[in-house]
């Protein structure tokens, strides 16, 4: 069985105009954009975003592997993305899961919720 591990980091919730000019802090974070209005900040150790009403929180609630892109892509139903770095999202064997594709790696991230973790690792054998 796969084991997903935890991931930290730093989620925002903010206009999009914020998120795109926000300031990461910390060791190479790398920052996923789940949504126009949100993202996490993978490794993130600080966040600076210009918008009053943001919500700024430490994440938790992620967990995750480097795993060859083979090995998730026979799992998956839709159609990854071919370009490159690329954050891509959907049911990955049957389980709700995210998958970033860096530029330069053989290996991507598979990314689920806590929750998920368990069900995921085990249909990824």
């Amino acid at each position: 069985m796969r084991v997903l591990e935890p991931l930290h980091g730093i989620r925002v919730v903010a206009n999009p105009a914020a998120l795109d000019g926000a300031v990461w802090e910390g060791e190479r974070p790398t920052v996923l954009r789940f949504a126009p209005d949100d993202a996490f900040g993978l490794g993130a150790a600080a966040v600076t975003v210009e918008d009053a009403d943001a919500i700024v929180e430490a994440e938790v609630g992620f967990v995750g592997a480097w795993l060859p892109l083979d090995e998730i892509a026979r799992h998956v139903e839709w159609a990854l993305p071919l370009d490159r770095p690329a954050l891509a999202q959907g049911n990955i064997a049957g389980v709700p899961a995210k998958v970033w594709l860096p530029d330069r790696h053989r290996n991507v991230l598979l990314i689920a919720t806590a929750a998920h973790a368990d069900e995921l690792a085990g249909r990824l054998r």
